[in-house]
């Protein structure tokens, strides 16, 4: 069974409603890029993935981004500072497709997509064998990073990992989508999901790949799609081998994994989180005995800017280094 620890997270009175929560850093944080390389790996089907590397020595943090994000997403870059600032190195992970350029297959990344981040993993783990390592995942990332974890159980050498607001029954959150205000995330959403598709069909056919391009062509006409479950079900059920949506979400969601994972996992949730519903939360009894559960009551989606000394502060940019501290000397 896994623990529920109490959260000094506080927002300022003012900055309390998770919508604000929600927009406020996309809205008003603008982050000078960290100093950071880019490694571009050719992976087994022929394809690239980008890893942006930062920071020179110490214990290395691997970063997954949310849905329709990238390593330029200001929760990645916000975590890379941080990191920096305590001399440890980073690396950020873009899922295939939303690096500098799209990828050269039909193939995408989606919640449940483990593959390419397991490939990466033992691709550090054959660079550095003795190099301390965690890893962190934001929203979609944190579904891929803690199904991977569940799925690998023992077979990993990882000292900790993090995981924030994550679609942790993804079916509920699809839902949750509909209703209300949410409506307005799930629009600009979908329409950058759409931009990305038509993006990349361009994008195969200059390079000539036209097989690949042909497999979303296939998918037919997006335009009309209106929702998560009717995207997940035209496109991801279509590229990948499930039956429908339903089946995606069912074979995909990340909390029927937490009860295998063993490698000691901090999850970080907001109560207010107006992607999902409150539901989608675990209690300790469905969790390995690795797992912390840090509940807050307001958040937002990736928000939690608490109030600080000198205004606000981004509070996961110290909460999660502080956790990864405290593990790193248990190792």
């Amino acid at each position: 069974m896994g623990i529920r620890i109490p959260s000094d997270f506080r927002p300022p009175r003012w900055l309390s409603n998770p919508h604000l929560q929600t927009l406020w850093p996309t809205l008003t944080r603008r982050i000078a890029l960290p100093p950071r390389r880019c490694e571009r790996l050719t992976t087994p089907d022929g394809d690239f993935l980008e890893l942006d590397w930062c920071g020179h020595r110490g214990p290395l943090v691997l970063i997954l981004h949310g849905l329709a994000g990238s390593n330029r997403s200001h929760y990645v870059l916000g975590l890379q500072w941080a990191l920096l600032r305590q001399g440890w190195r980073s690396v950020a992970l873009n899922f295939r497709g939303c690096g500098r350029q799209p990828n050269r297959t039909a193939r995408c990344y989606h919640s449940g997509e483990t593959g390419d981040l397991d490939w990466v993993y033992r691709h550090l783990r054959r660079l550095e064998p003795r190099t301390p390592i965690a890893a962190v995942g934001y929203s979609l990332g944190g579904n891929v990073l803690l199904k991977w974890l569940g799925e690998r159980g023992d077979d990993l050498e990882l000292f900790a990992a993090c995981a924030v607001s994550v679609p942790l029954v993804l079916s509920r959150c699809a839902d949750a989508m509909d209703r209300g205000f949410a409506r307005l995330y799930r629009n600009r959403l979908l329409s950058e999901l759409k931009t990305y598709m038509a993006t990349k069909i361009r994008h195969l056919e200059e390079l000539g790949l036209a097989d690949e391009a042909d497999k979303l062509k296939a998918l037919g006409d997006l335009s009309r799609i209106r929702s998560f479950r009717e995207y997940d079900d035209r496109v991801i059920a279509k590229l990948y081998p499930f039956r429908d949506a339903e089946d995606y979400y069912r074979r995909c969601s990340s909390r029927r994994f937490l009860g295998h994972i063993r490698t000691p996992t901090l999850l970080i949730q907001s109560r207010d989180d107006p992607f999902m519903y409150p539901d989608v939360i675990p209690s300790p009894e469905e969790t390995a005995p690795a797992v912390r559960l840090e509940i807050t009551y307001r958040g937002g989606h990736v928000g939690f800017i608490a109030a600080g000394d000198r205004g606000i502060e981004y509070w996961l940019e110290r909460r999660i280094p502080r956790f990864l501290r405290r593990q790193a000397t248990l190792i």
